[in-house]
């Protein structure tokens, strides 16, 4: 299975947010769409960084009540691992476990065109199991009649 699979089932909108937005500004985003991160993007195309949930509480921890007027651009994840709408699934699993990464942008010709979360990756690889289980325990029965 490859990205492309889950964009289709999912939707390719990804919510962005603007550099110079405030952490505040990007956390009220985060709760109006109900997601876990936001592209941090100028224009929703370019990808300049990921602000995740995990990463408010930790500047939260580290700058206190000031976080919320601070610059997300100040604060964002720059080192981002990216995908492509092609890579397959199982690669994708692998990246988000060794750098420990809950939402990967995927980008096509460096465009922003959708982001995986690790729960977008774990049901879109339960469901593909599911169908192979299903076709095994087909040809079994087949097998025994």
């Amino acid at each position: 299975m490859e990205v492309r699979a889950i964009l289709e089932q999912k939707g390719r909108n990804v919510h962005t947010v603007q550099p110079g937005m405030t952490v505040g500004a990007a956390a009220e985003l985060m709760k109006l769409h109900n997601v876990g991160a936001l592209v941090v993007s100028p224009d929703g195309h370019r990808v300049e960084g990921l602000y995740a949930e995990r990463d408010l509480a930790r500047d939260l921890v580290r700058l206190g009540p000031d976080l919320l007027k601070t610059r997300v651009e100040e604060v964002m994840q720059t080192a981002l691992k990216t995908c492509g709408p092609g890579d397959r699934l199982t690669d994708v699993m692998r990246t988000m476990t060794r750098f420990r990464a809950r939402h990967i942008p995927v980008l096509e010709q460096d465009r922003l065109v959708g982001l995986v979360s690790i729960g977008d990756v774990v049901k879109a690889r339960l469901d593909e199991l599911e169908t192979e289980t299903g076709v095994l325990r087909d040809r079994l029965a087949g097998l025994g009649g």
